[in-house]
């Protein structure tokens, strides 16, 4: 069993950039991957939320490229969201102090004249969304023909956001001789062709499988009515839920921008210390407002599913599903912002008698039931749904509750034990 980053091949400068990590005991997926990274091999790696994908391919990464020759760069990393292009940041910048090594971030939403000129000095590893690339490499402000390694970095999110067509158009400014790096939470059957043409020979890390939640995590299932949500919510804010402890930091997901909106202002209206992050707001309010959440100036934050794999802040007490989300993928990258490096973390799914086919997916998807969960004291309405414990979680029809949007008598709890 490997029990420190001195085992992995890396260098003394490298590992002087994980001290200053404050990284001591490398997780599964570093212990894994970082050795084949070294050794020169494509890889594919999934593994869970929160264990430390950035550092597996950061790190050996630096190491390959170390003295490389010209402007760079040398290293190319591609992520879907500027959420996840500034954590990757966050980590790069610390070990290249060590290293003395150069990197470059690149993403919409941040002016063109600075990522031009910070291009213009030369770099060893350059962190970019598509977009903004693809923008720059046609205006002959980057060249990728020196890049020895990439990294495509939440492969399975850059499918679900259409941007494999423009993941192709970078590697074919890339040189054929090359490795390439792939990592991802899940590895779905969909994607899998397409690694088949970028990688060669690749070796598999697998920590996870699609569907899996991490154990850290303590679901509950909270079922509702739409017109009670928000009012659970405060409560669940005021009395700890089921930690019986005030939460420090809160994670609320709503399916849509509007929804958030309506939420955040409704919290503030309650004197809770709230911010929002969803694609309409600009680039450095959303910075601004993760900020506030990981220095724990604000309680709660409200945001959309786009954020949902671009929120890393630790100490996260509790993630709530305000809605249940339509994909059941989100649902696990929702509730892993919690439960992070070890630590317990609770997640919440308020489920309103009109959300009952999507928590079935979510849970035929993850293979478990999500415990039926009420808050000890609240005045629930009559007209919530509340599961049966015996539901199964064989695959699901989506025409049946036919009657699912009533509110109350007309959809009962024994159709719904039937059926479910």
């Amino acid at each position: 069993m490997i029990t420190s980053f001195a085992e992995l091949g890396l260098n003394e400068q490298i590992l002087a950039g994980v001290d200053a990590l404050g990284f001591t005991t490398p997780t599964p997926v570093q212990a894994d991957s970082i050795p084949l990274v070294l050794e020169g091999r494509d890889i594919v790696a999934s593994a869970q939320t929160g264990t430390g994908k950035t550092a597996a391919f950061a790190l050996p990464a630096l190491q390959l490229v170390a003295g490389a020759k010209g402007k760079g760069p040398h290293a190319l990393v591609v992520t879907p969201t500027r959420e996840l292009a500034v954590q990757i940041e966050d980590v790069v910048k610390v070990v290249c102090e060590e290293t003395g090594q150069r990197a470059v971030i690149v993403m919409g939403g941040a002016k063109f004249d600075t990522q031009i000129n910070a291009l213009e000095r030369g770099c060893d590893l350059l962190v970019a969304t598509p977009g903004r690339l693809i923008d720059l490499m046609e205006h002959n402000h980057v060249s990728l023909s020196q890049v020895k390694v990439l990294v495509l970095d939440e492969a399975d999110r850059m499918l679900d956001m259409g941007f494999w067509p423009s993941v192709r158009r970078i590697m074919q400014e890339l040189p054929k001789k090359r490795q390439t790096l792939l990592f991802s939470a899940t590895i779905p059957p969909s994607i899998k062709s397409t690694i088949d043409a970028m990688l060669t020979d690749p070796a598999v890390v697998e920590i996870s499988h699609v569907g899996e939640t991490a154990d850290t995590v303590d679901e509950h299932l909270c079922p509702i009515t739409q017109g009670q949500k928000t009012e659970l919510l405060r409560t669940l804010l005021e009395t700890g839920g089921a930690s019986g402890q005030k939460p420090e930091r809160v994670l609320v997901f709503c399916r849509t921008k509007h929804r958030v909106d309506d939420v955040s202002k409704t919290l503030e209206s309650a004197g809770v210390a709230v911010d929002v992050m969803h694609a309409d707001r600009p680039q450095p309010a959303r910075a601004r407002a993760l900020e506030r959440f990981r220095a724990g100036k604000v309680q709660v934050l409200v945001a959309t599913d786009v954020m949902s794999r671009g929120i890393d802040v630790s100490g996260i007490d509790a993630v709530v599903n305000f809605d249940v989300p339509m994909d059941p993928e989100d649902y696990v990258h929702r509730i892993g912002r919690t439960g992070r490096a070890g630590a317990t973390g609770h997640a919440y799914t308020f489920v309103a008698p009109d959300e009952i086919s999507p928590l079935r997916e979510i849970e035929y998807f993850t293979k478990k039931r999500v415990p039926v969960w009420d808050l000890p004291g609240f005045s629930y309405d009559e007209g919530r749904i509340v599961p049966p414990e015996d539901r199964s979680t064989s695959k699901p029809t989506r025409t049946m509750f036919s009657g699912s949007r009533s509110r109350g008598r007309g959809f009962n709890a024994g159709r719904y034990g039937r059926h479910y």
